[in-house]
């Protein structure tokens, strides 16, 4: 898998992300690219500097910087139970979002916001690729990803451990009102189509975002942003 892009490369190294080789613009060293060096000469990553155009076969929107690494190792949902926090398990779950910039920009704010682990379904959500890496601005070295045959199946397992799973939907109790402390599952819903109707009554209840303007839906990864937060928000409030 080809990643690029200054900041995208050097998470990848700060992470210890296993990577083949490291291409660099030879007429382009600033001081990140010199920290990019570095940190290759530190983790034993080959690297070599080429010339742009070089870069531009590979990728676009590089920064003079481009990175050949494994493919995305993705983990089991025990794993992403096992982070144990006072506060309780916190996992997003995506009903067939497909749009990888969509995808990268909810692993950033996933990581952001402490989420312990993000669940896909292998057949209807897209898969991590370099627009998910380039999207997600580093984040996803950092954020435990699973992929499952049905998520429907994992909801059941989940709500069988005493993790509450609720689903976004516009027709929900307004989330300002409901109590997300302790162990949760947001389930977040494709682009087109939204959360599907047996998983949404597989879940404990529907939350949505008060609207207030002209148009009454948002882009999945900005509802995920509002409503992750708002977990977030009600979890400090317990702690204080």
């Amino acid at each position: 898998m080809i990643i690029s892009g200054k900041n995208s490369v050097y998470e990848a190294l700060v992470a210890g992300r296993t990577i083949n080789k490291v291409m660099l613009d030879s007429a382009k060293m600033d001081d990140y690219s010199k920290k990019i060096v570095e940190l290759c000469k530190k983790n034993h990553v080959r690297f070599d500097f080429v010339q742009r155009k070089t870069l531009d076969k590979v990728a676009d929107h590089h920064q003079g910087v481009v990175a050949e690494i494994i493919d995305f190792c993705y983990c089991d949902v025990d794993e992403i139970l096992s982070n144990k926090k006072p506060q309780g398990s916190f996992i997003v779950i995506l009903d067939g979002v497909q749009d990888p910039h969509n995808f990268g920009s909810i692993i950033r704010v996933c990581e952001c916001a402490g989420v312990d682990g993000i669940i896909i379904e292998s057949r209807r959500s897209c898969a991590v690729n370099e627009t998910v890496f380039k999207t997600s601005c580093g984040a996803i070295n950092h954020m435990k990803i699973a992929k499952v045959g049905n998520i429907n199946d994992q909801i059941k397992k989940l709500k069988e451990k005493g993790i509450w799973v609720f689903c976004a939907e516009a027709d929900g109790e307004d989330i300002y009102n409901a109590n997300l402390t302790g162990n949760i599952a947001l389930v977040m819903g494709s682009e087109g189509f939204g959360v599907g109707a047996l998983t949404r009554k597989l879940c404990d209840g529907t939350l949505s975002l008060p609207m207030f303007g002209k148009v009454n839906s948002l882009n999945v990864s900005t509802a995920t942003s509002a409503m992750v937060y708002e977990v977030v928000r009600q979890r400090q409030n317990v702690a204080k």
